[in-house]
């Protein structure tokens, strides 16, 4: 399976509740922080509702 290294480039301050509860559930929380995860649909959802704060690379 595919894996995606997600990090955080934009700080979660003025920004609506649940855009902060998903950037907590990606396992983020600070601006350069990266986490690896699996490429499923539930990542993917979480990521295209915070694209605006992260950047996403494959990772082979």
């Amino acid at each position: 399976m595919a894996k995606l290294k997600v990090t955080q480039i934009r700080s979660t301050i003025d920004r609506k509740e649940p855009q902060k509860r998903t950037i907590k559930a990606l396992g983020l929380g600070r601006i350069r922080k990266s986490v690896v995860h699996n490429d499923t649909p539930q990542i993917l959802g979480m990521i295209k509702a915070v694209a605006h704060l992260i950047t996403v690379e494959k990772i082979d």
